[in-house]
């Protein structure tokens, strides 16, 4: 199977064959690693499972939004990694100083990156949050999801804070204060949908998000991201279909996926029927 790209100057062609690795070319160049792709093609999934944005437990909306930041501020790709190695080597020292076998002195120089770091990741999660909201609002408004909101409550951490509760922190083996520890709040009437949304507002909540992401990186890149629906429709309605058919059309390239034609609520530019065995 082969699928090409090609939008404002560029062009992507993506080799997929049975028994063969995957290939991929950007303007006639290959592409070496999946991490290329990712960072030269912003690529927007929904499938059914990515509900866990909105109902999973707080580390995956981090993730989301870190992964949110990436695209939108490539230069602060690696913060969050950077961040989490950063937890990592402090939590190191906490077990190896409560162990006695290293000085309680080694774990101020991460403690001082904790918080540097902590504190830029913080920013960038909220200048992300202030980006992505008022799109999130009037897509998910759009769908018929009423006053829907995004929350980051999150102080950054200080290195004064970090020492306040060093027993506590080398008593547990962790550091305990930290973004690594913040969530996001994803709400809609100012209700949390995490605990009080049905999953048809839970998956409303997710389509407007990616809606959002998909407008904000067209507008600052120049370049509409690809998006990859698989299974969107299926728990819509006939009136949303349409109104998703008519964003998704103004967003570039999109590949929709659904079990049954009859479901797509517009004329595709192609369509692909799969069977075993078959795509024609």
């Amino acid at each position: 199977m082969q699928g090409r790209r090609a939008e404002v100057g560029i062009s992507l062609e993506v080799t997929l064959e049975a028994g063969a690795g995957k290939q991929a070319k950007l303007n006639g160049a290959p592409l070496r690693t999946a991490e290329q792709l990712r960072r030269e093609v912003s690529t927007l999934v929904f499938t059914p499972d990515r509900l866990g944005v909105v109902k999973g437990p707080p580390a995956v909306r981090r993730a989301y939004f870190d992964r949110t930041t990436a695209r939108l501020v490539p230069a602060r790709a690696q913060l969050s990694a950077d961040y989490g190695g950063s937890i990592a080597q402090r939590n190191a020292a906490l077990r190896r100083a409560a162990a006695g076998l290293s000085p309680r002195d080694a774990i101020a120089p991460w403690t001082e990156q904790v918080a540097v770091l902590g504190a830029a990741l913080v920013s960038a999660r909220r200048e992300t949050l202030s980006l992505v909201a008022p799109g999130f609002a009037e897509r998910a408004g759009e769908l018929g999801l009423a006053e829907a909101s995004l929350r980051y409550e999150a102080e950054a951490p200080t290195v004064a804070a970090l020492e306040a509760r060093l027993e506590r922190d080398l008593d547990r083996g962790v550091t305990g204060l930290g973004p690594h520890l913040d969530d996001v709040a994803i709400l809609a009437g100012g209700r949390d949908l995490r605990s009080f949304g049905s999953q048809g507002e839970q998956r409303l909540a997710v389509l407007a998000l990616l809606l959002a992401e998909a407008e904000l990186l067209a507008e600052r890149t120049g370049v509409p991201p690809l998006l990859l629906l698989d299974d969107v429709l299926s728990e819509l309605d006939p009136a949303r279909r349409r109104i998703l058919a008519a964003r998704v059309g103004g967003a570039g390239q999109a590949l929709v996926t659904a079990t049954d034609a009859a479901m797509l609520p517009a004329e595709p530019d192609q369509l692909v029927e799969v069977s075993p065995g078959t795509a024609r």
